[in-house]
């Protein structure tokens, strides 16, 4: 069952059954040359970069993949409190962190049965 990412510090409906601590996903990232050419001629007429908004979804979405095999290795089935940081290194590089609590949950409360009445 894959971990489940919440960015709330609780999850509605159910209940924190252990606390694992702290979880984290990295990458690092650079655009090769011909994208940043590519993206340079971008600027001068404005508006998106297009190869920048690409590099930047796939770099979140992976931190975030490892954020979640990080949690599911420590035996969670829950991260909550997730963010993300970032940080330039150099002028070529980005690096982006995702972090959060890695936890156990259940559902909180009985579970009702419905009863159909005929």
């Amino acid at each position: 069952m894959p971990v489940s990412l919440y960015t709330t510090n609780y999850v509605p409906g159910y209940k924190v059954d252990k606390v694992i601590g702290l979880v984290y996903g990295i990458t690092v990232r650079s655009r090769g040359l011909g994208g940043n050419i590519l993206a340079g001629l971008r600027t001068l007429a404005g508006g998106e970069i297009v190869e920048y908004t690409e590099m930047a979804h796939q770099a979140r979405q992976q931190a975030l993949d490892r954020l979640a095999q990080h949690a599911e290795s420590l035996g969670a089935n829950a991260v909550i409190s997730v963010m993300f940081d970032s940080t330039e290194i150099g002028n070529t590089m980005d690096e982006i962190i995702a972090f959060g609590t890695a936890v156990v949950i259940s559902p909180a409360g009985e579970t009702q049965q419905l009863v159909k009445l005929s």
